[in-house]
């Protein structure tokens, strides 16, 4: 047996007393005194954040909402059951964060960003904070350019822009979902473009199966190639539903802070309001009108402010500042063009970055048409425009079921093609009329000529412009459809002919007149083709024999 050496033992202990190194660690931590209904009170946390991650034992997290003087109000984002009074809570140090890039792009996440899809994990290492705030004017440009949803009822009389917020009304079951899904499939021909739209679908409170199909006819049509889903179902508890929106815009920004344009549509955000409006009351929050707390209001216009188009801007290698310039003005006449604003350093060399966009398509649903409850003014005095569905027309086979008489685009023609402005100039104010008049004269049978004439033209319009769903219609033949019906080439058909006379008028000029087409569709503008198509489309009447009834 070897002894034990006295100097070994002394060189041992002199070498760890040399490499100790003392190292004190300081965690801010709390006590949960109080859970219940997915909410809890935390003492302890004097230096929380408002909106910080807050870390529960059994890795469950929860968001700091209500900052008192005593505690801190906390609800939480997983299984609550595990959460138990006198147990430590952690600070994260960092505010609620969704991860972002184009791997999210072709996925189903939840509110979080963790997947739902089984396709394994999302492979990002950047992420966004959910609440930011929102670009301030010297950073933006007007909206002027087209965002095509397909739908010849809304591209004609209620155009929406990149950058626009176009509120989505209606009951429940009017096709408020359809029109995002039709909008959706519609932007996979910007794909073939220099300037796609990439689209982000929020889904909030809304039934699994319902999800699980509009993935599916997603996938069908080849969407989910340029489109992720945010879901927090009717399932999920009401924290998520009341950030899903948040996380959806922010996966929405990363594509807009790289130059790219973005479709974000929350769906719906009734459902939103209302589980905020459960998590108010759950934190002892003041109620107000109908229950919702003061700050409801806040809610939406935070989320929806986000919506932009940003300027053109000169970014500053040395300081990173952007430079946006005023779209105004020739950009040759601002300072920034040759010097940063920030730090003063030369931009001569440095190149014009493009702006991106991000849309915003909100939906509300409402009780029995009633667009002055609470909830639906509010979004109404925010976006840019509204689409209001109405039952009634829906049940008449209307569809979309669009009232043009207060639907409202407040960008209007300059989101238009100016062939579109063109042609479809006044059909929003005669389809009003002709519905007025529709309405007024049922009772009588004793009109006039013109009377009569107006009346046949407005049913055919009508006609016109309903549409099966999942088939969105290119911009250059919902122009053609409409400048045909302008020259009255339906008034002689029978009502229920006239979709199939459109259809026909298509085939005829794709193959008599494709030239004619394509340069249509390729500059937005219908004088150098106008007399040429006016000539074909009324060869085509001539030709065209109705189908026997």
């Amino acid at each position: 047996m070897s002894t034990i050496r006295p100097e070994e033992v002394t060189a041992l202990l002199k070498q760890e007393i040399e490499q100790y190194e003392s190292q004190l660690k300081l965690e801010d931590r709390g006590t949960v005194i109080q859970v219940g209904d997915g909410i809890a009170r935390v003492f302890g946390l004097d230096n929380c954040l408002a909106a910080e991650m807050l870390e529960f034992p059994g890795g469950v997290m929860g968001i700091a909402l209500n900052l008192e003087e005593e505690s801190v109000g906390v609800v939480l984002l997983g299984e609550t059951s595990e959460v138990k009074e006198g147990d430590y809570v952690r600070r994260t140090g960092r505010v609620l964060q969704v991860p972002v890039g184009p791997a999210v792009i072709g996925r189903v996440v939840n509110p979080l960003g963790q997947p739902l899809d089984g396709k394994g994990p999302v492979n990002t290492t950047q992420y966004r904070p959910l609440e930011r705030k929102a670009d301030g004017v010297v950073y933006r440009q007007p909206v002027k350019q087209p965002l095509q949803t397909g739908l010849k009822a809304i591209d004609s009389m209620i155009p929406i822009g990149r950058g626009q917020r176009e509120l989505i009304i209606g009951d429940r079951s009017t096709g408020k979902s359809a029109i995002i899904v039709d909008t959706i499939i519609n932007q996979k021909s910007t794909h073939q473009t220099d300037t796609p739209v990439f689209c982000v679908y929020v889904m909030i409170g809304q039934k699994e199966s319902t999800v699980a199909r509009t993935i599916a006819k997603l996938e069908e049509h080849g969407a989910m190639e340029y489109t992720c889903i945010v879901s927090a179902s009717a399932s999920d508890p009401a924290p998520l539903q009341y950030i899903a929106p948040y996380a959806g815009c922010a996966i929405g920004e990363y594509f807009l802070y790289e130059g790219q344009d973005v479709l974000c549509a929350y769906d719906d955000l009734t459902k939103q309001a209302a589980a905020y409006r459960t998590l108010s009351l759950l934190l002892r929050r003041p109620p107000g009108r109908e229950a919702f707390p003061g700050d409801v209001f806040y809610l939406h216009s935070r989320l929806l402010e986000r919506a932009v188009k940003l300027a053109e801007y000169k970014n500053c290698p040395k300081c990173g500042a952007h430079n946006p310039f005023n779209p105004n003005h020739p950009y040759e006449q601002q300072e920034i063009f040759n010097t940063c604003g920030a730090c003063q350093s030369s931009l001569t060399s440095v190149a014009v970055t493009r702006g991106g966009s991000l849309t915003a398509l909100p939906v509300i649903e409402t009780q029995a048409g009633d667009v002055s409850a609470y909830i639906p003014t509010n979004v109404i005095s925010i976006t840019d425009g509204q689409i209001f569905l109405e039952g009634d027309l829906f049940y008449q086979g209307v569809r979309p079921a669009i009232n043009v008489g207060i639907s409202v685009s407040r960008v209007g023609g300059n989101a238009q093609t100016k062939a579109m402005k063109k042609v479809a100039g006044s059909l929003r104010l005669n389809l009003a009329q002709y519905r007025e008049l529709a309405a007024f004269t049922q009772f009588g049978s004793d009109l006039d000529q013109a009377t009569q004439r107006q009346l046949t033209r407005g049913e055919r319009m009508v006609e016109l412009l309903k549409q099966v769903q999942y088939k969105p219609v290119p911009v250059e033949v919902q122009v053609v459809q409409i400048f045909a019906g302008n020259l009255g080439i339906y008034d002689k058909l029978p009502a229920a002919q006239v979709e199939a006379c459109a259809d026909a008028l298509v085939a005829y000029l794709r193959e008599h007149y494709a030239e004619s087409l394509h340069e249509l569709s390729a500059t937005g503008k219908l004088d150098a083709v106008e007399d040429k198509l006016k000539a074909a489309i009324l060869e085509f009447s001539g030709k065209y024999v109705p189908a026997a009834d």
